[in-house]
């Protein structure tokens, strides 16, 4: 019987075995998310755990219905799918209903993946385009803060609503950090920002597991540390010039950085490697780029928040960053203008 199979095989360099997978990848962010998802659960109740879920089912389903029929299923294995839907998850309000979270979810995968043709192919970031299509279609909705109390653990009267039906109040409505700095004049303390009792998205309760997470992945290499560094820093950098103008007007470098969805966008959307650069140049001017915008928006802008805008306007720079910070190929004379 002849042995089909051939005895040697010869491939293209480069000839470096990578051991850095797509599902390997999935995993680890997913396992970086995991302490900052459990303080969320812990402030916030079970009405976290529901928006979180409703968003992960909403990618998953996407996921499969979408699929070619033959490999159907296969594409939920590689991680990515229930990634998106947990960043989306993280990035939503507690009191959020349910259907919306799922919706968002779906969309997400819809629109912000299989459009595209599929995982790699991807120009915007899944989880923040899932983002921006709820805030632009139930703005009220995606802007209400309900009070929290830590450790009790019920079910916001939101959550539960019905399809296109508006659901009871579930009592006083809260305001975000950044919400109350921008029009109050009002500083939350630096110690509720990295550990604390503050109202925002789920995945905005804890800086510090945030960080703790990005170190994590860094140590995995996960992620290309320029751009998280490069965002903050440029934050940081912009907000003490802001500061050294008028400090009663301006945020503090540290409240600008721990505030909102900055770490989790820095560290978990923007180094997305799809809609991310690939040159270590490209990563600066990428981070630089998407540091301006946030405080461009967060100190002259309507809005108190601006890490979802200025990562999709810095996704949609990406091939344009790519083109102009690739490095000369050796033994090739640069191109005259």
């Amino acid at each position: 019987m002849t042995d089909k199979e051939p005895r040697l095989l010869l491939f293209h360099a480069p000839l470096l075995r990578q051991d850095m997978t797509t599902p390997r990848t999935m995993r680890d962010v997913i396992v970086a998310l995991l302490p900052a998802t459990a303080a969320a659960v812990w402030y916030f109740g079970l009405g976290a755990v529901l928006v979180l879920a409703a968003s992960i089912l909403g990618a998953a389903v996407a996921e499969w219905l979408f699929a070619p029929r033959a490999s159907r299923g296969a594409s939920l294995r590689d991680g990515s799918g229930l990634l998106t839907g947990l960043l989306l998850g993280l990035t939503l309000p507690p009191g959020l209903p349910m259907w919306m979270a799922f919706l968002g979810g779906f969309v997400s995968i819809c629109l912000g993946k299989v459009i595209w043709g599929g995982l790699g192919h991807n120009l915007f970031n899944p989880a923040l385009l899932g983002r921006a299509f709820l805030l632009a279609t139930f703005p009220i909705a995606m802007t209400t803060w309900p009070v929290i109390t830590p450790g009790e653990f019920g079910v916001q009267a939101g959550n539960l609503a019905l399809p296109f039906m508006q659901a009871g109040a579930d009592g006083v409505s809260g305001a975000t950090p950044l919400g109350l700095f921008k029009f109050e004049q009002q500083v939350t303390p630096l110690a509720e920002l990295a550990f604390g009792k503050i109202g925002g998205s789920i995945g905005e309760t804890s800086g510090a597991l945030l960080l703790l997470g990005g170190v994590y992945l860094w140590i995995r290499r996960d992620l290309d540390w320029r751009i998280p560094v490069s965002i903050l820093a440029t934050v940081a950098l912009f907000s003490l010039v802001l500061v050294l103008f008028d400090a009663e007007r301006f945020p503090a470098p540290l409240f600008s950085i721990f505030s909102g969805g900055l770490l989790l966008g820095a560290i978990y959307m923007a180094t997305d490697p799809v809609t991310s650069p690939v040159t270590p140049k490209g990563a600066w001017i990428f981070g630089i780029g998407v540091g301006v915008l946030v405080m461009l928006i967060r100190v002259f802008g309507g809005l108190p928040e601006g890490v979802m805008y200025a990562i999709l306007l810095m996704n949609a720079a990406t091939p344009l960053i790519d083109r102009y910070t690739q490095p000369r190929v050796f033994g090739h004379e640069a191109e005259s203008s």
